[in-house]
């Protein structure tokens, strides 16, 4: 049985962390994990981890849109959802701060 899981958490009033996995019994399938920030009443992200490409990665982002694609390595994509979970909610305040800083 497959099972997709959506949801988003308010990290501060312009911060929030989306979510979204898919999982087949234990084994998670696919995902995309992103923090936001509100910059003029828009929503723009600021970090991603997805597997999109058929791998898992990171994608730093900056105010232009532009993307520094960096692999996870991890022994599946259980472990490296875990793994984004964790950076972003730990980290986020860094990712904002490179991120209006335009780095």
């Amino acid at each position: 049985m497959v099972k997709e899981v959506s949801f988003a958490v308010m990290l501060a009033p312009e911060d929030r962390y989306r979510h979204h996995h898919v999982r087949f019994k234990r084994d998670v399938l696919s995902f995309v994990v992103q923090y936001e920030t509100k910059v003029e009443e828009m929503w723009l992200p600021v970090v991603r981890y997805d597997t999109w490409h058929g791998f898992a990665h990171r994608d730093l982002l900056d105010k232009k849109g532009e993307k520094q694609k960096t692999p996870v390595f991890a022994k599946d994509y259980n472990e490296a959802l875990t793994f984004a979970e964790y950076d972003i909610r730990s980290n986020w305040r860094i990712y904002k701060q490179r991120f209006l800083r335009g780095v």
